[in-house]
């Protein structure tokens, strides 16, 4: 007689918080996740106000870590003061230093300030690009960490500072006290080869940086340490509360967050820029991939985030900011209608232009692109929208072409996550330029490619990212977008923008 063992039990399910860090705004959120359901929430969210100081643009990062008290304390409160874990994502490049005693040397410098305005020419003339894209696959933007510490050398900061950490690492280093580099970050420092995973010290040595700057590498789902005793008090929590390195970059997390069912997709993570590309299982490499400005970032579970930065939503959101300071505010949903009902395609301007890259008044500069290519300057709030809408939905289309011939991958859909998967107009006209369905959702993709990695490692679910997906396809809500319009006038307008990059120079994608 033999007996039969009795099942395992299934997991419990687990409260997880995410704290999403984003450019303009910070979050926590609280998942609860089991092997079959999955439920967001927004328990805390903050402001993200760069200050600047003496000329010099900075992050308050000081104000962030007081909004993460803040959201752990309510994610504590939400969950009757038990978590079973805590993740950081946010944005990539920036960096804080640190003295031998871990003390911040200071608040970060913001990548949009204008220090590292010429680092890219200093960098090239000791190593040029065809060989930096060559051993880390990245693409040359003017704010990546490389230009920035080539930008810093013989600063006294620079000089006083022993440890490196990316945001991410430096608000998991207050919360737990472990230093570490999480491996998805590190990747867009410019200072990792993407075939070993590992940094690069063919290029660290040209440029005279040191890598024992930078705490040791952990990639998503590795333990990053336990909230501090002073960190469980401030936030009503019982402990002990593990950290986990999740996809650190908030991209890597949002492309976990991508509900695709095959292969066969693009992404484009929608925020205050876009990011539109392939998931690959390899860096592409090739000096046609350099000329064509795509970037290879590593992912989660070994993969490979192909794409191109687009300047994204930072168009519309610097144009409201404008048109808030001459007062003229703009209730947003009243001018995307108004915007879906202007002329499609009347003025459209690349959006990868450096010339959008800093803050200030974006509807001027708008206008004088358009003028600058015999195009009418948008006259109206709509128009402006419109054409922002318009040119995103272009250089969106660009990017999945290109990814796709560079690469060899085809795709049969697009998938828009992030906050522009709200954003409908946008979405619909992403379909009609790609020719490609679009679907669109979940909007808060970072979040839970955040507490899925962090629900893996916990035990709670298991499987690699397509199990992953197949949970987000069951409990998240999506909308679909099928293309249609005049094919014929996009190509046209695609054509209007290329002739346009043409005669100009420095253009950035």
């Amino acid at each position: 007689m033999s007996l039969t063992p009795a099942p395992a039990p299934a997991p419990a399910p687990g409260v997880f918080a995410a704290v999403d860090l984003g450019a303009s705004s910070g979050r926590v959120m609280v998942a609860r996740v089991g092997p079959a359901s999955l439920r967001l929430e927004e328990v805390h969210r903050f402001p993200n106000r760069p200050v600047r100081v003496g000329g010099t643009l900075h992050w308050d990062v000081l104000a962030l870590y007081r909004g993460v008290l803040d959201g752990l304390r309510a994610a504590g409160a939400a969950a009757g003061g038990r978590l079973a874990g805590v993740g950081v994502d946010g944005w990539a490049v920036d960096y804080g230093l640190l003295d031998a005693a871990g003390a911040l040397l200071g608040n970060p410098v913001h990548y949009r300030d204008a220090r590292t305005d010429g680092a890219a020419e200093k960098v090239a003339a000791v190593l040029p690009p065809a060989e930096l894209y060559a051993a880390t696959g990245l693409q040359r933007l003017p704010f990546n960490t490389v230009y920035q510490l080539v930008a810093a050398h013989g600063t006294p900061q620079l000089a006083a500072a022993r440890r490196l950490l990316m945001i991410p690492d430096l608000i998991s280093y207050w919360l737990t006290g472990q230093q570490g580099t999480e491996i998805t970050n590190a990747s867009t420092t410019q200072l990792v080869d993407p075939r070993t995973r590992d940094w690069s010290p063919l290029v660290a040595a040209r440029l005279g940086i040191d890598l024992g700057l930078f705490a040791p590498l952990r990639g998503p789902g590795d333990p990053a340490g336990l909230l501090r005793p002073e960190v469980l008090t401030e936030a009503g929590l019982e402990g002990p509360v593990p950290v986990t390195a999740v996809g650190s970059h908030d991209t890597a997390s949002a492309v976990v967050g991508v509900p695709a069912a095959g292969e066969d997709f693009a992404y484009i993570a929608t925020g205050t820029w876009s990011l539109a590309g392939l998931e690959l299982d390899r860096p592409v490499l090739t000096e046609e991939s350099r000329a064509a400005n795509f970037t290879n970032e590593l992912g989660v579970d070994g993969t490979v985030r192909y794409l191109r930065n687009i300047m994204g939503l930072w168009l519309l959101q610097e144009c409201l900011r404008t048109w808030d300071a001459q007062g003229e505010p703009q209730d947003l949903a009243a001018l995307l209608a108004a915007a879906g009902r202007a002329m499609p395609l009347r003025s459209v301007v690349d959006a990868g232009d450096p010339a959008f890259l800093a803050p200030g008044d974006m509807p001027r500069r708008i206008a004088e692109a358009c003028a600058r290519t015999g195009q009418p300057r948008p006259r109206t709030p709509a128009e402006t929208a419109r054409c922002v809408l318009d040119s995103l939905a272009l250089a969106h289309r660009r990017a999945v072409e290109e990814a796709q011939a560079l690469s060899g991958r085809r795709v049969s859909t697009v998938h828009i996550v992030g906050g522009g998967a709200r954003n409908t107009l946008l979405c619909r006209l992403t379909a009609d330029a790609t020719g490609l369905p679009v679907v669109a959702g979940p909007a808060e993709a970072a979040a839970l490619g955040n507490v899925l990695v962090q629900a893996r490692a916990a035990g709670v679910i298991s499987g690699g990212l397509a199990g992953m997906r197949a949970l987000l396809r069951t409990t998240q809500p999506l909308r679909y977008y099928d293309p249609a319009g005049d094919r014929a006038a996009w190509d046209e307008a695609a054509d209007r923008i290329a002739r346009g990059r043409g005669k100009e120079t420095g253009t950035c994608a």
